[in-house]
């Protein structure tokens, strides 16, 4: 059961990311990319995560991907050979931040830690 669930999570994200890149017209979509599917229990929704490649196109790029969701589903269902499309909800990707913060908390840790044995204060 749940190599199927797999197998049709990642028939969905190569599809979708296939028709954002390629065949939607909106120049937000050139540099979208689709991190992730995530179908519920019973296939019947996707989550989509997404990302841009400039920061400040994210949310513009979610708007237009979840005002033009149906034209999308569409070309989907076109494409996958499944009895029930399942209907989308597309959502930031904030992995790529959530890396970056925690890179700055160790940077920051290494910085504030003494290096060697001769850093160390004495304890007398």
């Amino acid at each position: 059961m749940a190599d199927k669930k797999k197998r049709i999570a990642q028939l969905v994200f190569k599809n979708l990311s296939d028709i954002i890149l390629s065949e939607l017209k909106s120049p937000l979509c050139r540099l979208a990319s689709v991190n992730e599917v995530r179908l519920n229990s019973d296939n019947s929704l996707a989550t989509v995560y997404v990302t841009h490649l400039e920061p400040d196109r994210i949310e513009p790029l979610l708007n237009y991907l979840t005002k033009n969701k149906g034209q999308i589903r569409s070309m989907l269902a076109k494409r996958l050979d499944i009895y029930k499309v399942p209907d989308i909800v597309f959502k930031r990707d904030e992995l790529y931040d959530q890396g970056a913060k925690i890179d700055r908390i160790l940077d920051e840790a290494l910085a504030a830690k003494p290096r060697t044995l001769d850093d160390i204060p004495d304890k007398k």
